[in-house]
């Protein structure tokens, strides 16, 4: 199974904390992104290994824009 992490905003891609292939826990954050000067992290919602990684820091990104995936061995 996987999840795919969609923006829900448009914002700056501030910071991207993993790349593909990395291990990842439910609740660790995978990056943050800058929105109306706030910072906006997105969180892994499962365990899980990070696939399809679509961010780049520093990237202005679309409400809607599929940052990753996040393949899992859940259900």
């Amino acid at each position: 199974m996987s999840h795919s992490i969609i923006l829900e905003t448009g914002g700056t891609a501030w910071k991207v904390l993993v790349k593909n292939g990395d291990a990842v826990s439910k609740g660790q954050t995978l990056f943050i992104m800058e929105v109306m000067k706030m910072e906006v992290p997105y969180e892994a919602p499962a365990d899980g290994t990070i696939a399809d990684l679509d961010i780049e820091e520093g990237a202005v990104l679309a409400e809607g824009h599929k940052a990753l995936r996040l393949a899992t061995s859940d259900g």
